[in-house]
């Protein structure tokens, strides 16, 4: 799939203490119409793990959004939209970033983003620089992003637990 492609709307709620912030959605997903559809993406298993709810990959999309909304964890991408060949974000061109500062300012609770890999956070780190919250830079969930361990991957991404609410710590 190539041409221009499009970031999902932002899945948060005034409760949101946490925002994680991918890149833009591969084409599993933008064809799928859900975050990180791939089943060779480790986010799903990264964040339950976050939320100590381990079966969290296998439920189904509503009941995993609701379930990160519940723990204070909302989602989106830093890239609004993009010109992409394929899913690698290496083929991202012609960025328009997303509207991360407004969202953030609208957050009454917001403590953190974390950026899912680096291109997110090279995209929205300068954004958000003036964002009043802590900005955490994980590693990619991405299959792509293979070099490093599943448990290495896990250990950076337990450190939002600190931002979450009681009932996800």
């Amino acid at each position: 799939m190539s041409g221009r492609k499009a970031a999902f709307a932002p899945v948060v709620d005034a409760g949101t203490r946490t925002l994680i912030l991918g890149s833009l959605p591969g084409d599993l997903s933008l064809a799928a119409c859900r975050y990180y559809a791939n089943p060779r993406n480790r986010f799903w298993h990264l964040v339950g793990d976050v939320i100590d709810q381990p079966d969290l990959p296998e439920l189904d999309y509503d009941a995993r959004l609701t379930a990160l909304l519940a723990a204070g964890i909302g989602l989106w991408d830093a890239v609004q939209s993009a010109e992409r060949t394929g899913s690698l974000d290496s083929a991202i061109r012609n960025v328009q970033p997303a509207a991360l500062l407004e969202l953030a300012r609208s957050l009454p609770q917001l403590q953190a983003v974390a950026f899912n890999g680096r291109t997110s956070a090279k995209i929205a780190r300068p954004v958000l620089a003036r964002a009043r919250c802590q900005l955490i830079d994980l590693p990619s969930s991405s299959p792509a992003h293979a070099a490093m361990p599943y448990l290495q991957k896990r250990q950076a991404w337990l450190g939002l637990r600190h931002f979450l609410t009681r009932s996800a710590a």
